[in-house]
C-alpha cells in the first residue's frame, strides 16, 4: 500500500494466493478465497462461503481477530462511485444485527464492481 493509501485508508488489493496460503488453517472444504482486501493492517476476505474480517491489533500486528460473517447475515449492501473531485469509491454493507454499515474506501484504481459482483452472486443465491 502506498503512503497516500496509509493517511486515506483506502482498500488495496490483496493476492489470492498468499490469502489462500494465510487462511488454509481455517478454510473448510470446497471453500476458496475470491478476494481480499487490505485497509491499513486489517483485511477483508471474501471466500465462496463467506466474508471474513481481519482486525490485526497491537503494535507487533501478530495478535488478530478473524471475524466471519456469513453471506445469508448480509442484509444489503450498497456502491458509491467516484466522482469528479472525489476518487474514492465506497463499499457498505449491512449486517444482520447491526445498525451501523461496514464502510470501506477503495481508491479509483481499485475494482469496487469485482466485490459487488462478488457479493451480489453471493448474497442472492
Amino acid at each position: 500500500m502506498n503512503l497516500l493509501g496509509l493517511v486515506t485508508g483506502t482498500a488495496s488489493e490483496i493476492s489470492v494466493k498468499k490469502l489462500t496460503q494465510e487462511f488454509a488453517s481455517f478454510l473448510v472444504e470446497g471453500e476458496e478465497v475470491l478476494a481480499g482486501y487490505s485497509v491499513i493492517r486489517d483485511m477483508f476476505v471474501f471466500t465462496n462461503k463467506r466474508l471474513v474480517l481481519v482486525d490485526v491489533q497491537g503494535k507487533s500486528g501478530k495478535k488478530r481477530e478473524y471475524v466471519t460473517i456469513p453471506y445469508k447475515h448480509i442484509l444489503r449492501f450498497s456502491k458509491e462511485s467516484k466522482g469528479t473531485f472525489d476518487l474514492d469509491s465506497e463499499l457498505k454493507i449491512w449486517v444482520r444485527g447491526s445498525s451501523a454499515p461496514i464502510s470501506k474506501s477503495f481508491r479509483k484504481n481499485d475494482n469496487v464492481d469485482k466485490i459487488y459482483k462478488i457479493l451480489s452472486q453471493a448474497v442472492l443465491d
